[in-house]
């Protein structure tokens, strides 16, 4: 793993013969800004803060209080927001190890997932790795092709919740040495080199950076690039889930934004008649 001073970031390296085979995309994550749910301890805020796991210096990681049975806390998250919402390609970290001790570290970490999101919340649909039940390699890296703002590191050990083998279960402390998040920095491309433009109807101007087609469609548009209109009778948006205002005339409506094309029935008024 290194760096160019462009801040493109070199993945998928592979040394054949002498040669490196490799594809470009931009450091994602380089110095943005970083929360974490706690940090250990209180008065050594500086030395150990979620910054610390954006810095690009891996002697410095951030570090949480603890969670486990003995402890108060059953859950911990870091997060970081990459500025804006942007095609992403995969996540490496780097975790905390000490000499002789890399087992247990492995098990601290072991179970954690991964989310990335436009608002930062975690839930289902934003997840895009979760590990087990073997223990994870101390420098870890998955492929996350989606497109986010917020990458969440998130991991728990519950009072009551049972664990695979090899889980440490008691003073499991999170540390992050480098979190690397690559894609495409331009808003709005996709390819190996980030020079290619998302078809223009994808939803959010964002698209799979390798292929290109798009993730959701603006409203009143489908397909695998949005290329085709949405044939909506008496209905508008997004794969034509809304109905058109029953006080519409004919009950007709935009497709794309659900305004009453012909006017409103006697007694109502505006774009929806509502």
């Amino acid at each position: 793993m290194f760096y160019v001073a462009n801040v493109m970031y070199i993945i998928g390296l592979v040394f054949l013969t002498g040669t490196i085979l490799a594809s470009a995309y931009d450091d994602l994550s380089n110095r943005r800004y970083a929360t974490q749910s706690t940090t250990f301890p209180a008065g050594e805020y500086a030395m150990y803060k979620a910054g610390n796991a954006v810095d690009r210096n891996i002697t410095t990681c951030m570090r949480t209080d603890a969670i486990g049975v003995n402890s108060r806390d059953q859950t911990v998250w870091w997060k970081v927001d990459l500025g804006g919402v942007y095609n992403i390609y995969s996540v490496n970290i780097v975790f905390k190890n000490y000499e002789g001790d890399d087992i247990r570290q492995r098990g601290r970490f072991a179970g954690f997932s991964l989310y990335i999101s436009n608002n930062g919340d975690i839930d289902n649909s934003s997840l895009c790795y979760k590990d087990g039940p073997q223990l994870p390699p101390l420098n870890f890296t998955t492929t996350c092709i989606t497109s986010g703002r917020y990458v969440i590191f998130y991991n728990e050990r519950r009072h009551d919740g049972t664990y695979p083998a090899g889980y440490e279960l008691s003073v499991v402390v999170t540390e992050l040495c480098e979190v690397n998040v690559v894609g495409c920095q331009t808003s709005g491309v996709y390819g190996d080199s980030c020079q290619k433009q998302c078809p223009i109807n994808c939803r959010n101007n964002t698209c799979h950076i390798k292929t290109g087609t798009c993730f959701e469609c603006e409203p009143g548009w489908k397909g695998a690039t949005c290329n085709r209109i949405s044939g909506c009778v008496g209905k508008y948006g997004e794969d034509c889930k809304y109905p058109c205002s029953k006080q519409c005339v004919n009950q007709t409506c935009d497709r794309f934004n659900g305004s009453c094309l012909f006017g409103c029935d006697r007694g109502y008024y505006g774009p929806k008649c509502d």
